[in-house]
């Protein structure tokens, strides 16, 4: 068994290489700027919005408060209709891109000693680069990857987008595990 005080360079490097291919993803290369699109009419939406909700949080439409209300005609009627949506507000004012970015890097940290942990749990000093690879690779993907999924299955997210954070994931999964692999504790 390795120490986690044996890993804290791979854990802060896996983070720094994974915020690096992150930016690199996202501002160089730009695969997700299709990702999302404009509403025609978006001056009314935002209106309506404004008056609707006051404040930030995560909405649906049509709400349904209660499994029983489903079977309903009138709630039917309204998943007919359309629209269906899920809609994430947040609070007004201009993005604080500062406040984002260093909370993905925290959590590029908490993937990294998650991965770390389970790592130094089944592998001990001396393990193989590649063996190193496949459990920290495995793990980082895993987290980095898995919630865009559930958001596909349940909230309607588009599969292409959802292929792409796959991709996103197994980059960073793969970063991660080099990181971890060059670094890790020899006998």
């Amino acid at each position: 068994m390795v120490s986690l005080t044996h890993l804290w360079l791979p854990i802060v490097l896996s983070a720094v290489f994974v915020f690096a291919a992150s930016s690199l993803i996202h501002m160089v290369i730009k695969w997700h700027a299709s990702d999302y699109r404009a509403l025609p009419n978006e001056e009314e939406v935002r209106a309506a919005l404004q008056k609707a909700a006051q404040s930030p949080g995560q909405y649906v439409i049509p709400h349904c408060g209660d499994m029983k209300d489903m079977e309903k005609p009138e709630m039917q009627q309204k998943y007919k209709d359309g629209p269906i949506g899920f809609i994430m507000l947040s609070p007004n004012g201009a993005p604080n891109m500062g406040k984002a970015l260093g909370m993905w890097f925290l959590y590029s940290l908490a993937v990294a000693f998650m991965a770390a942990y389970v790592a130094s749990r089944t592998l001990g000093p001396g393990t193989h680069y590649l063996q190193v690879f496949r459990v920290v690779g495995a793990v980082s993907f895993l987290t980095y990857a898995g919630g865009s999924v559930q958001m596909g299955i349940w909230a309607g997210k588009p599969w292409r987008s959802v292929v792409k954070d796959l991709l996103d994931g197994l980059i960073y999964g793969l970063v991660s595990a080099g990181a971890f692999g060059w670094l890790w504790p020899k006998l």
